[in-house]
């Protein structure tokens, strides 16, 4: 694991990869697994409806993974996180956060907003706090809160992925940055893992790789069309949301999107009581999509992804040796 990774983590660690916080997909049930796998499990706090819902949710991984590492002490259990949107717009805010201060998620991710405030509360009892950003202008900004990571979020990624090529913006961002870097876009197996490693980074975000899994939110219909879709099935616009994402365009078309209308920005995207359920199934995915063959679990993912990444790493020595 990485050197810049705090002994408490890079320990705790069989992969250097965050389970990515999913919208309305990433559940306890997948954070709690990702965990006990080895891999940073999260999700975003809004994806429990209710503050008390929410509570309970906190209440349940805590208990779980401590009873898991009481149970065996030298497994590898992996720390939680939580992401909270920092925007103004986020009226649960100031809630979620006492819930922050009283359960104590290990990693705390935030978006769209500065993350100081949050920074401090989370460093007053020892967590770490990653920020996700898409240019070099937000990575600057962030930089100088006092936050313990970045998130590179580069083009490819799912939901609302950035537009840099991971191997400039990496490089660009170390230029000023020597904390933890987190690359994401588009990776969803062991070797890209491996390669993300080599350019630098400490740890990976991988999001849709995980989407198609048994302890996801994701519905059955949402699995099946990752199953079936390809590269090619993906559309980048910020028609739907407000900021640039990559969307499944079938699940657009299923929504009865015409498309040719949504380009010109000539489609209906408020979001009234009656259109809920197709906004429900509007869903994201990013450029690794065709990786996903088959619903799993996160365990056997996880088996999969650490067999890759070390035959990965025996070919690279293989390589060096052979020069």
């Amino acid at each position: 694991m990485s050197e810049k990774l705090p002994l408490n983590l890079s320990n705790q660690l069989v992969l250097p990869v965050i389970n990515a916080p999913m919208f309305l997909v990433s559940s306890p049930d997948m954070v709690i697994e990702s965990c006990k796998n080895g891999i940073v499990g999260t999700f975003p706090l809004l994806n429990a409806r209710t503050t008390e819902l929410l509570e309970n949710w906190m209440i349940r991984i805590s208990e779980e993974l401590t009873q898991a590492q009481q149970t065996d002490p030298s497994a590898k259990i992996a720390p939680w996180g939580v992401n909270v949107i920092v925007h103004r717009t986020n009226k649960r805010f100031e809630d979620d956060m006492e819930l922050i201060k009283k359960y104590e998620p290990p990693i705390v991710i935030t978006s769209l907003g500065n993350p100081s405030d949050v920074t401090k509360i989370v460093h007053a009892y020892g967590g770490l706090v990653f920020s996700d950003v898409i240019s070099l202008d937000h990575a600057r900004k962030a930089a100088k809160t006092g936050i313990d990571g970045l998130i590179l979020v580069c083009s490819g990624a799912g939901g609302h992925g950035g537009t840099l090529n991971p191997f400039a913006f990496l490089k660009a961002v170390k230029e000023f940055w020597e904390g933890i870097t987190v690359l994401a876009g588009a990776i969803s197996t062991g070797e890209e893992i491996l390669a993300a490693k080599i350019l630098g980074a400490d740890l990976v975000y991988m999001g849709t790789r995980f989407i198609a899994t048994e302890e996801s939110s994701a519905s059955e219909a949402y699995r099946q069309m990752l199953i079936e879709s390809t590269l090619e099935d993906l559309i980048y616009t910020d028609a739907i949301s407000g900021i640039k994402g990559n969307y499944l365009l079938p699940s657009l078309q299923k929504a009865g999107i015409d498309i040719e209308q949504l380009n010109k920005k000539e489609v209906d995207l408020s979001f009234s009581e009656s259109k809920a359920k197709a906004w429900k199934d509007i869903w994201s995915a990013g450029q690794g999509v065709g990786n996903i063959k088959k619903v799993s679990t996160v365990k056997e993912i996880v088996e999969e992804l650490t067999k890759e990444y070390k035959q990965a790493l025996t070919s690279k020595e293989d390589f060096s040796m052979n020069k």
